[in-house]
Order: structure tokens, then sequence, then C-alpha cells
């Protein structure tokens, strides 16, 4: 596909890329399009994904870390841990207002 200064491109209903300038081999280029498309160039694009494939990455090797840990120490935690009962500072407060009938 070829274009010419001024003409443009339309993409879906949404988008809209037109020629802006032309300088040696650099086109300036102007994009319409909704404000939740986002737009970068393609080298900050791969850059943005390897940066998120790297956060990814590393999280779950830390879950797995923290689960391998637990798993190896469980044996070695209180009871208590493992219990579903409240602690008294867990527990709610009664209302010091409320009357109760002795019946």
């Amino acid at each position: 596909m070829t274009r010419k200064l001024g003409e443009s491109v339309t993409i879906g209903d949404d988008i809209k890329i037109t020629i802006l300038g032309v300088r040696g081999r650099q086109v300036r280029l102007g994009i319409i399009a909704p404000q939740k498309v986002t737009i970068h160039r393609e080298e900050i694009y791969f850059k943005i994904q390897e940066e998120n494939k790297r956060a990814v990455e590393s999280t779950v090797n830390e879950v797995s870390r923290i689960v391998t840990i637990l798993k190896d120490n469980h044996h070695k935690l209180p009871e208590e841990t493992f219990t579903s009962e409240l602690s008294e500072t867990d527990r709610p407060k009664k209302n010091k207002n409320s009357k109760r009938s002795n019946r």
C-alpha cells in the first residue's frame, strides 16, 4: 500500500493513520484512535513485552519458591497456625449498649 503526503489509511471504524510529512527516510504519521488503544513504536512495544514477560516469570518463580518453603516447613509450624478458630483479638466485639433479657 502506498500513500502520499496528506493521505490516510483507515483501520476498522476507529483508527485513522495520516501521512503528515516525509523527510528523507523518515515519515511522520498522525494517528487518531480511541484512548483505550495503546500506540507504541515497534521497538518500544517489544521492550514492554519483554519487561512484562520477565515480571510474570519472576512472580511465578517467587510463588513457586514460597510454596516449596511452606511445603518443606509446614511440619515446623505450630498447630494453631492451621486451626480455623479465631483468636480473642480477631473475634467480633460485643456491643456494650445491647441489653439481653435473662428469661
